[in-house]
């Protein structure tokens, strides 16, 4: 989100923080989709998402809806899944579980923050161009 929220020139430390949690498949447990995914996800619908007023209006949020699969499937291609565990399998050979201070060490053996973070790096570009791509397809045409 912050990488994003930067190249968009956009701040709002709520949405940033409310991320948190995301890391490592959700709570660093590896199990669930990419943090970073989801964070694109998140940045996504905070521009063309529905507001809480519309919320039993489920066409209302499509753009998002539409927006956040394009993400999900340019980094499944690139990844092969959107699984944490299966993202950490196919760039470092296994799993860790970070809960455990040995696995915590192999990660960092295995270069784990470098790995993550350009996965991190290519979620936000992804999403970054897909925001971009839909804003300049919102503006307004000149008629004539």
């Amino acid at each position: 989100i912050a990488g994003i929220f930067d190249a968009l020139d956009i701040e709002n430390d709520d949405v940033f923080r409310s991320a948190s949690g995301l890391a490592d498949g959700l709570g660093l447990t590896g199990d669930g989709s990419c943090g970073a995914l989801v964070g694109g996800a998140m940045a996504i619908s905070y521009l063309f998402g529905r507001e809480k007023k519309d919320f039993s209006d489920m066409m209302k949020p499509m753009r998002s809806y539409i927006m956040a699969k394009r993400l999900h499937d340019r980094f499944v291609e690139q990844y092969g899944s959107c699984r944490c565990y299966d993202i950490q399998n196919r760039l470092m050979g296994r799993t860790f579980n970070l809960y455990e201070t040995s696995e915590l060490e192999k990660a960092i053996e295995a270069k784990m923050p470098a790995h993550c973070s350009k996965v991190v790096g290519t979620a936000a570009r992804l999403a970054t161009e897909l925001i971009l791509d839909e804003m300049e397809r919102q503006k307004p045409r000149n008629e004539g």
